[in-house]
C-alpha cells in the first residue's frame, strides 16, 4: 500500500487532542465530586481486569501475526486491542465519576509491591496514549518503517499496562 502522508497528519491532531482530553479528564475525575447514578457499577473494576486482560491477549496476538507476516490478523487484533482500551476507558471514567477510590488494604513487603505496579502502570497508562495513538496513526497510514520504530517500544509498554492492571484490581480485590 502506498503510504498516506496527509491521513497520518490528521489522526496525528486527533491523537494528540484525545490524549489531551482523556488526561484531562483523569484529572478531573480524582476530586471530582461523585455522582449518584442509581445503578450499582460495583462490577465494573472486574470488568475492567478482563477487559484489559482481553487487550493483552489482542496484543500479544498482534506480536505473533507480525512475526507470520501475517498482516491483516496484525491489524485486525490492533483493532481488537483498541477497542478493548476504548471500552476500558470510557467505563474506567463512569466508575471513577460515581464511586470513590479504594484504599489498598495489604500491610508489609505485599504492600509495597502494590504501589509499585500501581504508580508504575499509571505513570505508563497516562504517558503511553499519545504513543500509542502515534504508533496506530502510522500503521493505518502504511508508514511503516515509522510504525516499525515506534512499536518496538511502545508495544512493551503498552503490554506492560494491560497486564498490571488486572494485578493491580486483583491486589486490590480484598480490599472492596
Amino acid at each position: 500500500m502506498i503510504p498516506n502522508d496527509q491521513l497520518r497528519k490528521k489522526l496525528d491532531i486527533a491523537a494528540y487532542v484525545v490524549s489531551v482530553l482523556v488526561i484531562a479528564i483523569v484529572i478531573a475525575m480524582r476530586p471530582a465530586q461523585r455522582f449518584e447514578v442509581g445503578v450499582d457499577l460495583s462490577f465494573l473494576p472486574a470488568f475492567h481486569a478482563v477487559v484489559n486482560t482481553l487487550a493483552a491477549i489482542c496484543l500479544i496476538a498482534a506480536l505473533y501475526f507480525i512475526k507470520q507476516k501475517r498482516i491483516i490478523a496484525h491489524r485486525n487484533m490492533i483493532f481488537a486491542a483498541m477497542t478493548c482500551s476504548f471500552f476500558f476507558l470510557l467505563s474506567y471514567v463512569v466508575y471513577h465519576f460515581t464511586n470513590d477510590e479504594t484504599s489498598y488494604c495489604g500491610e508489609g513487603l505485599i504492600r509495597y509491591v502494590y504501589f509499585f505496579i500501581l504508580i508504575t502502570h499509571i505513570i505508563l497508562a497516562g504517558t503511553s496514549l499519545p504513543f500509542i495513538l502515534l504508533t496506530f496513526s502510522r500503521g493505518i497510514t502504511y508508514m511503516t518503517d515509522k510504525h516499525k520504530r515506534m512499536a518496538r517500544w511502545v508495544y512493551p509498554i503498552w503490554l506492560y499496562v494491560m497486564l498490571t492492571g488486572p494485578i493491580v484490581y486483583l491486589m486490590l480485590k480484598p480490599c472492596y
